[in-house]
């Protein structure tokens, strides 16, 4: 059956957000090895969730050659059909992977997504030459599909019947427990083609493109995976499914302390909570120095190595277990606590140097989710670029921690020793406070924008606006930048943290515009400072 995939092809192919080792790409279509591939891929042997095999794109060097060969389109009806008789006889249990047909650069392209079966270990004929009938379990190493041989094949009869949490059935809930609303916005968010569609489906259509439900059709059920991200209340099914942000204002010993809790679909709370996080407790230092003219800037923790530790806790905790994640915030350090630990197979040593690589992640669905909103980025690169962030801040390093049993995981990030020094007589760091320059600048633009006679561009207005992230984006906006390039300058991966925080309050409150204001869309389109602005650039200058 062809249809439209819920994932955006051209991430997919031009900017890899898939790791190569869920990709195989094939110039023309061969069935035998485009259906040992597929055989790999139903077997998941790693839980990654399948992979794609895309025909018409000839592979070199592990990438896809652009511009494609591409397919005869007459014969994508052919193949079609030999797939679905393949499907039938020549794997068993029997497996249909979902196809989709696009244009790349005028040339037909057919994809095939193999999610992960439900029924596995799977096995295909070795051959398909006639009077042949040996059949084998195939896998994936790598990027390559291989025989499962040895305590491969023994492992892999060894995962018959176990299907990840995240891709079970939840026989307690039903389709209603669905929400289109989230959907719809996931689908945007990703850019798939097929929302405009969606709209037109049944939800059981629709769960069933998105792999999000399954069963026979007289026994429909909605699989974990959509209830973890298109319910609004997933905790009344999954219990402590949440993220705690706990500070401790006078230490985790003290008398006090401030919490908030985010309940809701992962991704939301995820992007909620990194957001607070960003708002609350991040706090810029700025030093000057006499013999050179640029300024030092660093931040208490940085925002990359927190969103990466949030989005590795959510990805692979368990959600069997009624522990939340858990961020605690002192002066000293921010923790994030999730359950349970890594793999076995993870050596601590290796985990703490960004070495590590998982043999088998604990949900693929999740994971699969996290990556298409950009969330999460490819196999075993949380750890490396929590380190980095850490380092190019100048903070100490962060440290892992888990007990012999593997109960919990722990990531510890050390404040930068600078922000140490910033505390009052008790001790008490003031992260939850404005700091004072902030605050006097804040009380001018209230004061000016007061004046009756001031021009709807010569002040912001709505001064409740400039927050600490419209200041950031004010200040980082010297010229006329696009989404990305401000994005990037800002150093923030999250393009909806960006919009809702950052830019979306500084149109409101007049401080920046659009160049092309008519065409809100456009790929061409630049933001600049208007001259409220500028005038709001020149008292943050005038502030240091």
């Amino acid at each position: 059956m062809t249809v439209n995939l819920p994932i955006n092809f051209d991430k997919l192919l031009r900017q890899r957000t898939v790791e190569s080792e869920r990709v195989e790409y094939k110039a023309g279509w061969n069935p035998e090895r485009v259906l040992h591939t597929l055989c790999a891929f139903a077997n998941d042997f790693h839980n990654l969730g399948g992979g794609y095999v895309v025909l018409g794109i000839e592979e070199q060097d592990g990438r896809p050659a652009l511009p494609p060969k591409g397919l005869d389109p007459n014969a994508i009806d052919g193949i079609q059909k030999e797939l679905l008789n393949l499907g039938n006889s020549a794997i068993q249990p029997p497996y249909h992977p979902l196809t989709a047909i696009h244009e790349i650069d005028g040339k037909t392209i057919l994809v095939l997504y193999a999610f992960g079966g439900e029924t596995r270990p799977y096995r295909a004929r070795t051959s398909l030459s006639s009077g042949k009938s040996e059949w084998a379990w195939y896998i994936r190493k790598h990027n390559s599909t291989v025989r499962a041989k040895g305590p491969d094949e023994r492992e892999l009869l060894g995962l018959a019947a176990t299907v990840p949490f995240d891709d079970r059935y939840r026989q307690t809930a039903s389709l209603s427990d669905l929400s289109f609303r989230l959907i719809e916005q996931y689908l945007r968010d990703v850019g798939s083609d097929l929302l405009p569609e969606s709209a037109d489906m049944s939800m059981e259509a629709l769960g069933r493109r998105m792999n999000i439900v399954g069963g026979p059709s007289e026994a429909v059920f909605p699989k974990n995976i959509g209830l973890l991200f298109f319910n609004d209340r997933p905790h009344e099914f999954f219990p402590a499914t949440q993220i705690d942000v706990v500070w401790f204002p006078d230490g985790p010993g003290g008398d006090s302390f401030e919490e908030k809790e985010f309940r809701g679909p992962l991704s939301i709370i995820l992007q909620d909570a990194i957001s607070y996080i960003e708002r609350n407790y991040l706090k810029e230092m700025v030093v000057k120095h006499s013999h050179k003219p640029e300024a030092d800037r660093f931040w208490n923790l940085p925002i990359d190595a927190i969103e990466e530790a949030l989005v590795n806790a959510i990805y692979h905790r368990s959600y069997e277990e009624r522990e939340p994640v858990e961020v605690r915030i002192t002066a000293e350090e921010m923790i994030i606590l999730s359950f349970p630990g890594p793999d076995f197979s993870i050596r601590m040593e290796d985990l703490q140097q960004g070495k590590a690589v998982s043999r088998r992640y604990r949900n693929r669905r999740i994971g699969e989710f996290l990556k298409e909103l950009e969330l999460a980025e490819g196999r075993s690169t949380g750890v490396p670029k929590i380190l980095r962030a850490m380092r190019n801040n100048g903070s100490p390093e962060p440290v892992f921690e888990s007990d012999d049993d593997r109960i919990s995981f722990l990531v510890r990030l050390p404040v930068r020793a600078e922000f140490l020094s910033m505390v009052d007589e008790t001790g008490t760091k003031q992260l939850g406070e404005q700091d004072t320059q902030q605050d006097n600048l804040l009380m001018d633009i209230d004061n000016s924008n007061s004046n009756p006679h001031d021009t709807p561009h010569d002040t912001p207005h709505d001064p409740e606006q400039v927050t600490e992230q419209v200041l950031r984006l004010i200040k980082t906006l010297e010229q006329e930048s696009s989404r990305v390039e401000l994005q990037a300058a800002l150093m923030l991966r999250d393009r909806r943290n960006f919009l809702e925080a950052y830019l979306s309050p500084a149109l409101s409150a007049g401080l920046i515009e659009m160049t092309l204001p008519e065409k809100p869309q456009s790929k061409k389109q630049r933001y600049r400072r208007t001259s409220a602005g500028e005038v709001l650039a020149e008292k943050i200058k005038d502030t240091k």
